[in-house]
């Protein structure tokens, strides 16, 4: 069987920054156990599977890191899409409707932008049982809790990017891992970075749910509904965050960088 899968940068304009995915689309269906082992074999922190459904305009999509399928993921669904208008499955205008974990997901291309229409994730203020008020030495304003994951926001955009993540004991303390959060200080709303060791990505470049629970934390915080957000990790990404109700639009770009053959031999 011969499948062909491209590596995507997702969440920036420019290769080798941003989020890397590989996207495989699919003309012959996978067992999750194939799934799983390109997966792993690409070591990227998410590759996504498309397949098409019987009902036209609606795409199967699901994703895997080298050691699991997640119920979410941001950055893959965009480079999917990007990687679907690129290869034909779906044209400039269209709203690609994709079928995942997750639910419903709509992307819709248009120019060099990219727009998804993602959940709300919903977060809610508490105290984590053991770094209650300092963060790997950064002090804690606040912090919330979502379905398997926390959110710390710190003093500083510069606690943000100066913070040295102590894996081990975030992998003991979390379900999946922390993001970090605080206002921007420069063209930049809100600044963030995520670890998930849990999920087998220390750090990742950009990642899309976060930014669903983001929207809802610092709209909660400051009313706002648009917010212009940064993911400062070493690659670095940028998202532009709209909510509408309980969802939320999350708009960014992404460039091909490697387009290739798996050859896999049953």
């Amino acid at each position: 069987m011969r499948i062909p899968i491209s590596v995507i940068d997702a969440f920036t304009d420019k290769p080798f920054s941003g989020n890397p995915a590989g996207v495989c689309l699919l003309e012959e269906t996978l067992s999750a156990e194939q799934m799983q082992s390109i997966a792993m074999e690409m070591n990227l922190s998410e590759t996504a599977f498309v397949e098409k459904t019987s009902e036209h305009g609606v795409f199967s999509l699901r994703w895997f890191t080298p050691t699991l399928e997640i119920d979410l993921c941001g950055h893959a669904t965009l480079a999917s899409a990007f990687w679907m208008l690129q290869s034909g499955w779906a044209h400039e205008g269209q709203v690609i409707r994709f079928e995942t974990r997750s639910g419903e997901l709509k992307v819709t291309g248009e120019g060099d932008m990219l727009t998804m229409d993602f959940p709300l994730i919903p977060t809610f203020s508490d105290t984590h049982p053991k770094f209650s008020s300092e963060l790997f030495g950064k002090r804690i304003v606040q912090a919330a809790q979502l379905r398997r994951n926390w959110i710390f926001e710190l003093e500083s955009e510069k606690a943000v990017r100066e913070l040295i993540p102590h894996f081990g004991e975030i992998a003991e303390n979390s379900e999946e891992g922390f993001i970090v959060t605080a206002r921007g200080e420069g063209v930049y709303d809100i600044v963030s970075r995520f670890f998930g060791p849990n999920v087998g990505v220390s750090e990742d470049p950009v990642t899309g749910f976060a930014h669903c629970a983001l929207m809802d934390y610092w709209n909660q915080k400051t009313g706002k509904t648009q917010l212009k957000a940064y993911q400062a990790s070493k690659r670095g990404g940028k998202l532009f965050l709209e909510k509408h109700d309980d969802r939320v639009l999350i708009r960014g770009n992404a460039v091909r960088v490697l387009v290739g053959t798996l050859e896999i031999n049953s």
